[in-house]
């Protein structure tokens, strides 16, 4: 079931997002060389801290996963895709890190992700991140009242594919509200003018997710929750929560 979101609503979940936008930017500025990754987690925790906001991340347990998440923050590096435990690892000059971080204020979710290089850029990895970007900002393009599902799952699968990307397979957006994930899924790839119609109210999260090597497979790593590219290529993810409006879409984790 699709709940619609009063404008009320929405003017809260920005508030929302808006933790979100202020911890990942702050993640962002302190990955650096010799940075480990439990030293972002307790960055992302000290913002939510100070805006006085829950995590909807710690201890969230999907049925596909051993045990509860033990961080605020998923840290993904290089071939890992998304949901990367926050660990001891220390970056390196070079790593590609995609920040996925989300905050619950006022009984609201937020939730976003960005895609980063530690230190010196590689060309291939500064293109791969470039057309995550471009594949969210057409998916959110696209989600415009009178619009289907299918038209931002197009969206983004055109932009991927037209680069020689894989799309994470069986992964995409959702909606969000209340709990972190609700009705409707999100496709990363679909055909226009199918799938559910988008109206005023209704809130989601549009996560494209891109693999470089351009095929869609994954493993799942011994910690039963980061999911790494099969060949070793790397990853890139981005991310924003967004609600549709008779105005147009409003990006409300908007950094």
């Amino acid at each position: 079931m699709v709940e619609l979101k009063t404008d009320m609503s929405i003017d809260a979940m920005y508030e929302a997002g808006q933790v979100v936008a202020d911890a990942l930017k702050a993640v962002r500025k302190a990955a650096g060389v010799g940075v480990s990754l439990l030293e972002l987690d307790e960055v992302a925790r000290e913002v939510l801290r100070g805006a006085g906001a829950g995590s909807p991340f710690l201890g969230y347990r999907p049925s596909f996963a051993p045990t509860p998440f033990p961080a605020v923050l998923c840290a993904s590096v290089n071939d890992a895709i998304v949901h990367g435990v926050p660990d001891g690892y220390r970056l390196r000059d070079g790593d590609l890190v995609s920040a996925d971080f989300g905050a619950e204020l006022g009984g609201w979710v937020g939730d976003s992700a960005v895609s980063f290089i530690v230190g010196t850029p590689r060309a291939g990895d500064v293109r791969l991140i470039e057309t995550a970007e471009r594949a969210l900002a057409a998916g959110i393009e696209a989600a415009v009242v009178g619009n289907r599902i299918g038209d931002i799952a197009h969206a983004i699968g055109t932009v991927c594919r037209a680069a020689g990307y894989g799309i994470l397979d069986g992964f995409g957006g959702h909606g969000i509200g209340r709990r972190m994930h609700e009705d409707p899924p999100v496709p990363n790839e679909g055909r226009p003018g199918r799938g559910m119609p988008l109206r005023h109210g209704m809130v989601l999260a549009i996560e494209p997710m891109l693999i470089g090597g351009g095929t869609d497979g994954f493993r799942t790593a011994p910690d039963g929750w980061t999911l790494r590219t099969v060949d070793g290529s790397r990853a890139a993810h981005a991310e924003h929560t967004v609600a549709i409006t008779a105005a147009g879409p409003r990006v409300l984790t908007a950094r």
